[in-house]
């Protein structure tokens, strides 16, 4: 028995050692094209990373850039696993309709950023989605409103049918003006099922 218990702990030892030793190497992307920075990530996907923050702001050289960092396992078998789409647009009522229909695909909200481009600013969102496993569809619905008490209460009316909190952001957008834009959803069962 207490030759078994000293195995074990061995092992277990091992084991967080290893842990401990594991690598991850790590893409910059960065460009002031939003349609630019899907491709980017999809060509990254394509070697085995996997999305991990996005953010936007003025850089030394590059002006205002939208930024993500995207990583994989040193040594690790990579594979094409994810895919990537990025919607960025001035209008939430336009942003609405397409995260529905990223949802509708099987994408799934993963970062949100406001975008400050020549013309105004863009609200930027990214989905992902695992093509190895069965999509979670989701219902999307997208909260924009110039007053945090407004939005206090429009998310706790979504909340109370069944919307989950994802992500929100803050900004001035073109039409809108300054305004909180929040990212709800809610599951629902396969497009036969809708």
């Amino acid at each position: 028995m207490i030759k078994y218990a000293i195995s074990t702990v061995l092992l277990l030892a091992w084991s967080i050692h290893v842990n401990a030793q594991q690598q991850f190497e790590y893409k910059l992307l960065a460009t002031n094209r939003t349609t630019t920075m899907e491709k980017e990530m999809n060509e990254a996907a394509a070697e085995g990373f996997r999305f991990r923050e996005v953010m936007s702001g003025e850089t030394a050289f590059g002006g205002d850039e939208a930024l993500v960092v995207m990583a994989r396992e040193v040594d690790a078998k990579h594979s094409a696993r994810y895919e990537y789409r990025l919607l960025a647009t001035t209008k939430t009522s336009t942003m609405q309709k397409e995260l529905q229909a990223a949802g509708d695909a099987g994408f799934e909200h993963c970062g949100v950023s406001v975008f400050k481009k020549t013309l105004g600013v863009e609200v930027m969102v990214i989905l992902e989605r695992d093509r190895e496993a069965k999509p979670q569809l989701w219902e999307y619905r997208l909260l924009a409103t110039k007053k945090t008490s407004t939005m206090q209460k429009e998310m706790k009316e979504a909340a109370t049918q069944g919307y989950q909190f994802v992500g929100f952001s803050t900004g001035s957008t073109f039409f809108g003006g300054n305004e909180v834009v929040t990212i709800m959803r809610r599951p629902r069962g396969p497009a036969a099922e809708r």
